[in-house]
């Protein structure tokens, strides 16, 4: 026989997060209301899963804006884009569609700020993201990039006393805030944002999974491996006492994953849909696990507006008004 867990824990909240779901909406109202082909800078969230469904309705994924037809409805990822790429979509004569997450916008915000106030700007994310190109991307010569603790020991800046530090919005709550913490002792008179960067869904995903590893034996993250806040997910189950994998579907669960697991709890990144947690249940009730139980931590209620242009065209073609 396979092995079966006693029991499942589904982390709550999980999945979508309000960005990721702004932006897949995006995605599939220009398809509805212009038509097929839609361009997509970048993949519009990082899952395989969803991409693929959205490939199969028409979109064309590409890597820059640059390979885009003159004329053509493209549109941008959650994850954010410099001014060049507005630009350069602006002198192809582009469609243009930002479907940026309102929480990254705010990080470009506050980039553009310290930027004009003078500040060399301390970026804490990851090198190659697509959330810090495009936020380095709104002051290329005042921001510096810092991944870790030691960054910021050989950290070099012009004027000591006039530096500011903003996040990328999918990292490690604990491990930004002892970067934080180490930047604020190096350089005492340090500005921030007025609100953390890192997202709610983010803080709020790993504080469930914090929660839930205590009681499980083994946590699952779905995810795609190109997903930074799933990775993050992963790395706490792991810090608070499970043993915690990626997958991005239910096929890639390993048999001796399950060896002596009798809880095994599952979660999901912010850009992973519902429909491939339920996947990863069925998978295991085949194998004869019968208690499946919500692990709520916190309620979540945030939505965003779709872009202003898709809100209009949708109140158009209805006939009321946007």
């Amino acid at each position: 026989m396979p092995q079966a867990p006693e029991k499942l824990l589904l982390a709550a909240p999980r999945g979508y997060c309000a960005g990721v779901d702004r932006a897949v909406q995006t995605v599939e109202h220009a398809l509805d209301l212009y038509g097929a082909p839609v361009y997509v800078r970048k993949e519009i969230v990082h899952n395989k899963h969803v991409v693929e469904k959205l490939r199969e309705r028409g979109a064309i994924f590409v890597e820059e804006e640059t390979e885009v037809p003159e004329g053509s409805t493209v549109v941008f990822s959650a994850h954010g884009v410099s001014p060049t790429v507005h630009a350069n979509a602006a002198e192809r004569k582009l469609f243009a569609l930002d479907a940026t997450c309102p929480l990254v916008t705010k990080v470009h915000v506050e980039a553009k700020k310290f930027a004009a106030d003078g500040y060399t700007i301390v970026l804490v994310g990851h090198a190659g993201h697509e959330e810090v190109e495009g936020t380095m991307g709104e002051a290329p010569d005042h921001i510096v990039l810092i991944e870790t603790e030691d960054d910021v020991d050989a950290l070099e800046v012009e004027d000591p006393e006039k530096v500011a530090y903003i996040s990328q919005t999918t990292l490690s709550v604990d491990e930004t805030r002892q970067i934080i913490a180490r930047l604020r002792e190096k350089f005492p008179g340090i500005v921030g944002p007025r609100t953390d960067d890192i997202c709610y869904a983010t803080t709020n995903r790993q504080a469930a999974v914090k929660q839930m590893a205590a009681e499980c034996d083994l946590v699952l993250v779905i995810g795609s491996s190109n997903s930074s806040n799933s990775n993050r997910l992963v790395e706490v189950a792991r810090e608070y006492g499970a043993e915690s994998h990626l997958i991005d579907n239910e096929s890639q669960v390993r048999e001796e994953w399950l060896q002596g697991k009798s809880v095994v709890g599952i979660t999901s990144g912010a850009s992973a849909p519902e429909e491939l947690v339920q996947r990863l249940v069925r998978f295991f009730r085949e194998r004869g696990t019968e208690q499946v139980a919500e692990f709520e931590v916190i309620q979540e209620d945030v939505r965003f507006m779709l872009p202003k242009t898709i809100r209009r065209a949708l109140a158009e073609r209805e006939g009321a008004p946007a």
